[in-house]
């Protein structure tokens, strides 16, 4: 039995291959546990094929585990793929959704069958996760169960010899699914004239909504700001930077700098969006004067198609819905809720059984950090040290995925986005259900956020009275770090920092500047950000002006003159004096030690964003603003907390004098000195010398880096997250692997 991601990645069929190479009789199937290969021959050549399967198994595979074992059998004369069986509760991983190989691009022109065809696939490529429905995996339980193969792909199918044998979503011009354009005045059927059609509105600077893989997308040219801007307005987008997709790695050069590992992760089988750093202006309102491009190469055939007539390198490519609702997959919907958007439609007639965004990643120190964990990442489990089986982890509120337990493997779900947005919230419910249908998965015990008000532990609590399981409610810092420990494979004391925006602590205020000493178990807090007041408390977040007004009254009081920093210049001065009113009377300021907020006020003060118009805008406008080599750093104070009144002073000093990206490379080497003095601190009172760094402010690539760079130099192991994200989205797998510590 072989057991790890074996389905969907074209596994029988090299097993076949590997079997006929070496003269073996037998059979090979699909469970839902796993591939079960039965051989007969004498062991020697049966040694050599084991070696084989694993040295040269399907790229997109990752074989787990072989277990051999002998057995009586009747006697074979030909070795061949026998149905499919299933076998107790046990699953087998699923492929992730694979971009489209070179050998199927050639087939677009060479095969009869497949010139022109926008789905060719086979047993190394294609849609697999946007399509399942069930396990195993066979079109039986996939949505191409109604594309009935024709007589040319049944006999590729069922040759051994053929690259499709056995490749489920297998189909041609004569039997598979095909595109339909729709706008005002027309409509098409025939490739080669919505090909034609699609270019020439992307050329005139029209947006088109085009069904994509894992949903909905809208795409118009990326060097067309007016079409960019008008875009951005009917999305309601605001100043959130699009996602670009290249014509190939050659243009994308000509606007980004790319090195050896991003461009091996950007042209890897995931084709994820990978933030890189900008070094050609593409349109003025494609990154909004950020210095990094969310950049792509095409993964589905249709990408590759549409960008031999179009004239322009790159197209904005943004998932298609309405601000902050989730991709839609639905035709139907699709039509009524993007056509003020919109000047055309492109679908086609198969159903998309499970949504997915494209993933985000960004390269940090030569390694993936994950940004959004979606299409090419999801479903592939997380392995574990400890026992999950039957654990149901609901995740944050925002940048929201769910985690399932199935024995040593955390089973994530796909990003869900923010669950305060209706719609969102009904998909992550939605999605819950689907998991648990596809993976056979019941839950036996729960586990959610301690904040009471996040949706997602609404509907925990919803699931503890529906299936009368236990539920635990985890400190969401401690989910942080345990996240990064689990990827890790590390059960032990660590220190652990989690930055990130908010997170309620066990003292009722709002963390996200936390020093721990932490294992599954639990977590000591150390030291933390100076708590400071939030006045208006989430519309702090909303107008990063107020954090900057409220540090400065924190460390500077009423005699401060306000008026001399530029920021405050620009705002009411009733507006000044109410928040002013709200902090001293304490009204509607919570008391928040989060590092994000840190971020925002300086961001402010710097006046790159006083108000922000899309999540986590004020740090991404200060990380972009560094472009200075120092490693000069502001003064701070560690008492009982880490007190940030010296660096204001400082930073308030330099407002006068010094350039905003050298201030801003000064500020981000502050915080990871802070980061270092603290572990010092921490591993001379414990000897700990481990150090988990996690929480979404280290998806900054400078202060990751830098903080990476102090800590091993000064002889502390440390790790980050890399399989799931910093940020918010790989909470539940924290909360997955503390449940298992709690429930024993």
């Amino acid at each position: 039995m072989i057991r790890g991601l074996v389905q969907g990645v074209g596994f029988r069929p090299f097993i076949c291959r590997m079997a006929s190479k070496h003269g073996l009789f037998g059979e090979v199937d699909n469970r839902n546990d796993g591939v079960s290969v039965i051989v007969q021959g004498d062991m020697n050549t049966i040694e050599l094929f084991g070696n084989d399967i694993l040295q040269n198994a399907p790229p997109a595979s990752k074989i787990k585990s072989i277990k051999i074992s002998p057995r009586q059998i009747n006697g074979y004369s030909t070795f061949k793929i026998t149905e499919s069986k299933t076998i107790d509760n046990q699953i087998t991983e699923i492929s992730p959704d694979i971009a489209v190989c070179n050998d199927c691009l050639e087939d677009l022109e060479n095969d009869p069958e497949r010139i022109d065809y926008p789905f060719v696939n086979c047993t190394n490529c294609g849609p697999r996760f946007s399509i399942i429905e069930g396990l195993p995996y066979d079109r039986p339980k996939t949505t191409m169960k109604n594309f009935i193969m024709c007589d040319n792909c049944t006999s590729e199918y069922n040759n051994i010899l053929d690259r499709r044998f056995h490749a489920q979503p297998i189909a041609c011009n004569s039997c598979g699914p095909f595109y339909q354009y729709k706008d005002p005045l027309k409509r098409l059927s025939d490739i080669r004239l919505i090909l034609q059609e699609v270019s020439m509105q992307i050329s005139s600077g029209k947006t088109v909504a085009i069904k994509s893989l894992g949903g909905y997308h809208l795409m118009c040219d990326a060097l067309n700001n007016n079409a960019v801007s008008k875009l951005r307005h009917k999305k309601l987008r605001d100043s959130k930077p699009f996602a670009v997709m290249f014509r190939d790695l050659s243009s994308a050069r000509n606007y980004c700098y790319i090195d050896e590992t991003e461009e091996k992760e950007m042209k890897s089988w995931r084709r994820p969006i990978l933030i890189l750093k900008e070094k050609e202006i593409l349109s003025a309102s494609v990154s909004n004067g950020l210095n990094t491009i969310g950049a792509m190469l095409p993964y589905m055939p249709f990408h590759y198609m549409l960008f031999k007539f179009l004239k322009t390198p790159a197209v904005v490519l943004t998932s298609g819905n309405i601000s902050s609702d989730p991709i839609i997959i639905d035709d139907q919907t699709a039509e009524n809720q993007l056509i003020s958007i919109v000047d055309s439609f492109l679908s086609y007639n198969r159903q998309i059984s499970n949504r997915t965004d494209d993933s985000v990643v960004r390269i940090i120190d030569r390694k993936i950090s994950l940004i959004r964990r979606s299409r090419g990442f999801v479903p592939r489990p997380v392995d574990l040290k400890v026992n999950v089986e039957g654990i149901l982890a609901f995740g944050a509120e925002q940048k929201n995925s769910f985690c399932i337990g199935k024995g040593n493997q955390a089973v994530m779900s796909q990003y869900i986005g923010d669950l305060k947005n209706l719609p969102t919230y009904d998909f992550f419910n939605e999605t819950i259900d689907r998991f648990s249908n596809i993976f056979r998965f019941r839950p036996e015990f729960l586990s959610c956020d301690l904040h009471p008000q996040y949706l997602s532990t609404h509907s925990a609590e919803l699931f503890e009275n529906e299936f009368n399981v236990p539920l635990i409610r985890i400190q969401h810092h401690h989910a942080h770090i345990a996240s990064c420990m689990a990827e890790n494979r590390l059960d032990e004391e660590v220190i652990g920092i989690a930055l990130d925006g908010t997170g309620l602590g066990s003292d009722e205020n709002i963390w996200g500047g936390e020093f721990m000493i932490a294992d599954l178990k639990g977590f000591r807090r150390f030291t933390h950000f100076d708590y400071v007041p939030m006045p208006g408390g989430e519309k702090a977040v909303d107008e990063p002006w107020r954090m900057a007004y409220s540090y400065i009254f924190k460390y500077f009081g009423e005699n401060f003159d306000y008026k001399s920093v530029p920021l405050f210049n620009s705002i009411d001065n009733q507006e000044l004096s109410i928040i002013k009113e709200m902090i001293v009377k304490k009204i509607n300021s919570p008391m928040t030690s989060g590092a994000g907020r840190l971020f925002d006020a300086v961001s402010a003060l710097l006046g790159l964003c006083p108000v922000a118009t899309f999540e986590s805008e004020a740090p991404m406008r200060l990380e972009s603003a560094i472009d200075d080599l120092t490693d000069d750093f502001y003064p701070f104070q560690v008492n009982q907390t880490i007190i940030f009144r010296d660096t204001m002073k400082a930073i308030l000093a330099d407002l006068t004098g010094q350039k905003i990206s050298l201030i801003s490379t000064k500020f981000h080497n502050t915080v990871a000195q802070v980061i270092l003095e603290i572990s010092m601190q921490i591993r001379k009172d414990t000897s700990l010398d481990k150090v988990i760094l996690s929480g979404g402010v280290f998806q900054n690539k400078y202060l990751l880096e830098k903080s990476l760079y102090l800590l091993n130099r000064n002889k502390f192991k440390v790790f980050t997250n890399h399989l799931v994200p910093a940020n918010d989205g790989g909470i539940s797998l924290g909360q997955l692997v503390i449940a298992s510590k709690i429930r024993k």
